[in-house]
């Protein structure tokens, strides 16, 4: 009974829901998403060429960067605009991650610094974090056990 009622559902929304261009949609994210990295990429000869960094310290230092255009973007109402015509172009790179931290950030300010921002700032980024972090903890502990035992 319950599995006539979702193809039921499914048909209903396969004639009702509007079709999406995915071929376009597709191109747009790609191209979009790769000039998010060429930004980066830009920046990071910056910081290399001209303010003389490492390349270790000029990767961090341009993850910051995006990191920071992505949360100041969001918070001035730019980011939301152009994500929402780039789709996934937009999610995948590093300023995707400063978006989703920041957005929800945004939309409670009006609850209070606190209350509002503080709190629901890490509504999305919160779990990423943390399976992120123990994931590479997990791992580290893994590593370090393999090498002790078999030496090296």
């Amino acid at each position: 009974m319950a599995q006539n009622k979702n193809n039921d559902y499914l048909n209903y929304l396969d004639k009702t829901a509007p079709k999406s261009p995915m071929a376009k949609n597709v191109a747009i994210a790609f191209v979009v998403g790769g000039l998010i990295c060429v930004v980066g990429q830009l920046i990071g000869d910056f910081y290399k060429n001209v303010c003389n960094m490492d390349t270790d310290s000029a990767k961090t230092a341009v993850s910051v960067t995006l990191v920071f255009l992505g949360a100041l973007l969001t918070g001035l109402d730019i980011y939301p605009g152009i994500a929402k015509h780039a789709g996934a172009g937009t999610i995948v790179p590093i300023t995707g991650f400063a978006n989703s931290v920041a957005s929800p950030a945004m939309e409670f300010k009006r609850e209070g610094l606190v209350t509002g921002m503080a709190a629901k700032m890490f509504v999305v980024a919160g779990p990423v974090l943390v399976y992120g972090i123990t994931s590479s903890v997990v791992v580290g502990v893994i590593y370090f056990l393999y090498k002790m035992i078999i030496g090296g």
